[in-house]
């Protein structure tokens, strides 16, 4: 059949099914204007001289009706998938279409009737032509029902999105039927919403899956933060039900709320903090127009500045890392997105001052993020002087170029592990801030800070990815201590903190996010067997084999907290920590130096450039 063909006949269907409906709801609207005036004189079945001249009535008021519908386009519509707005929009068109017979009435004079009559054939005609499309609707749920078996379904959440969700599901196949909502707010229990009965609320959602015996449940509140969203999950993972998440407004970012938009839940909803994504303000926003280096843009830290940062407009942008193969990634990823800014990649080591001193002099960046790091505790144990050599040297090569080169300022990635360090990878980092501060004296008119960061979901030095590949071979899940705790934060939230400290900055500061109470790390490999659908200790163990050389089962985010001060977002923190130069000054660049040539010496060295350093 050719295509014209196909046409042809796809629109004689269309235009019979059309006809029919149509022609249903012409006998309908007639049947609508009999009743009226059958209800008027008190018969139901009326002689013929009490009905008068219905039957002007009856066959105009239908065709206005037809009419309108027609030309507003009402029989172009799926009432098999139609929702609350499509029966708002006809009811709209069945009381315009009522008001111009009523005025063709008044100016022809067709019929006259009483308002009994009148009122009774309206409601009765909107009650009449509006359920027939919504029989359709439950012919078709019904039919569904019986065609596949769906899973009973309970909704956590009876707001605005839960709502949605549960009109979503009943009206498209599902392999999902929605039969109850559960929500925290005591007004709601016992009411009805989109027809599901509230059950109760969150603390009775054992009892109720087991008494109704739900297969699925279904998170759709954007308020809870991790903590609540965990404790609901806690509950759920013995009871063998499928747990879905509706993801939060800010990733839905204003699309609509459906079933479609459905995912599993992942480690970092059940975080018991909220993920903050900061936009800077036009007023605060220093990298539009500005030349940019970015160092350790391969990382996973690094992906992340690169977006944000091009998000806030600079006019060029020096992407920089040691891995030739991830800073091809990144930019495979940046040509795919049509960008209008020049991105210029860079394969170097931070550590190599003469390439460092090139880039500088040919890019002239006028706000550096240094990112390029070696962050892996257990492999620095094993490798101090590269250690000191990337993070200790590299920091100070890239911090000295900016000052000698007038950058206005760079913003270091620091680490929770630089406070009291016990490891080397720590204790170079906390040699990293001080060489900020070091050269925040030699050059005052840039401007120096750092960003304290705990584990990062998602970055290369997780250990979510190691617990992922342990547990897809079987197990076991290996944990260092059982009361091991470390802070966790989202990949987006703290490059959101990188910028923003560049924004708050005035020189020499150090900023640290709020970033909430610290995670357990075997109650997060007990969560991660559980996403996997596995139970933990039956199913995947979990062993402990006792904490690595440089392992602290507590991280903490200050020296002292009395010099600790908020700052215009509630949820960053600033400290002042000031180095006396004459303790570093003389002899950094000597001890860096004979670290590097004396690779025996380097432990020894590092030692008498941090003090601080407790060797576990």
């Amino acid at each position: 059949m050719s295509i014209s063909a196909k046409i042809k006949e796809h629109w004689r269907k269309t235009s019979s099914k059309i006809f029919l409906v149509a022609l249903f709801d012409f006998i309908l609207l007639a049947f609508a204007v009999y009743f009226g005036y059958a209800i008027r004189v008190g018969q139901l079945f009326p002689t013929y001289a009490h009905l008068g001249n219905w039957h002007y009535v009856a066959l105009i008021f239908p065709a206005v009706c037809v009419g309108a519908f027609t030309f507003f386009g009402q029989y172009k519509t799926m009432w098999l998938h139609a929702g609350t707005e499509d029966y708002v929009k006809f009811a709209a068109v069945y009381v315009l279409a009522f008001m111009i017979f009523l005025m063709l009435n008044l100016i022809m004079k067709i019929a006259v009737f009483s308002r009994v009559a009148f009122a009774v054939a309206f409601f009765a005609g909107l009650f009449l032509c509006g359920g027939l499309r919504f029989s359709w609707l439950m012919t078709k749920s019904l039919h569904s029902n019986q065609k596949k078996q769906r899973l009973k379904t309970l909704i956590i959440g009876a707001g605005e999105a839960g709502a949605f969700l549960a009109r979503d599901l009943m009206r498209n196949e599902n392999e999902l039927y929605p039969a109850g909502f559960i929500d925290d707010d005591p007004h709601k229990i016992g009411m009805r919403i989109s027809g599901l009965m509230v059950l109760g609320d969150t603390t009775q959602i054992k009892s109720i899956v087991e008494s109704e015996n739900f297969q699925v449940v279904l998170i759709a509140v954007s308020v809870y933060n991790g903590k609540k969203i965990r404790e609901i999950y806690n509950i759920l993972a013995p009871l063998n039900v499928q747990v879905r998440i509706l993801p939060s407004l800010r990733e839905l970012a204003g699309g609509q709320v459906s079933v479609s938009r459905l995912r599993k839940v992942k480690l970092e909803d059940l975080l018991g903090r909220e993920a903050i994504r900061i936009n800077l303000d036009p007023s605060m926003n220093y990298i539009k127009g500005k030349r940019i280096l970015i160092t350790g843009a391969g990382g996973s830290i690094g992906r992340e500045i690169v977006h944000q940062v091009l998000h806030n407009e600079p006019s060029e942008l020096c992407v920089l890392g040691h891995g030739e193969q991830s800073i091809y990634l990144l930019m495979e990823k940046l040509n795919k997105l049509d960008l209008k800014i020049s991105v210029t990649p860079v394969i170097a080591d931070v550590a190599d001052e003469t390439a460092m001193k090139n880039i500088f002099e040919k890019f002239k960046p006028e706000v550096v993020f240094h990112a390029a790091a070696h962050k892996h505790v257990p492999l620095m144990e094993l490798s101090p002087r590269e250690a000191m050599r990337v993070n200790g040297l590299g920091t100070r090569t890239i911090a000295r170029l900016a000052g000698k080169f007038n950058a206005e300022r760079m913003v270091m990635i620091s680490t929770d592990k630089a406070v009291n360090p016990s490891s080397i990878m720590g204790a170079t980092k906390r040699l990293a801030e001080k060489v900020l501060e070091h050269e925040q004296h030699n050059y005052p008119e840039t401007k120096f800070m750092a960003v304290r960061f705990g584990n990062v979901l998602g970055s290369r030095g997780s250990v979510i990815p190691k617990f992922e590949e342990q547990i897809s071979a079987g197990g076991p899940v290996t944990v260092t201590h059982p009361d091991m705790r470390r802070y966790f934060m989202l990949i987006p939230e703290a490059v959101s903190l990188v910028i923003q400290a560049g924004a708050l900055g005035h020189g020499g500061e150090l900023f640290v996010l709020d970033m909430g109470e610290p995670v357990n790390i075997k109650e997060m490999a007990e969560l991660l067997i559980r996403l996997c659908g596995y139970e933990p200790y039956k199913e995947i163990n979990i062993v402990f084999t006792g904490m690595r050389p440089g392992e602290k089962l507590f991280e903490e985010l200050f020296y002292d907290e009395n010099s600790v001060h908020g700052t215009l977002n509630p949820k960053i923190f600033v400290s002042k920590i000031k180095t006396d130069p004459a303790q570093i000054d003389p002899e950094l660049d000597t001890i860096l130096e004979y670290a590097l040539r004396n690779p025996d010496e380097a432990l020894p060295l590092l030692k008498k450039l941090v003090p601080e350093y407790q060797k576990t």
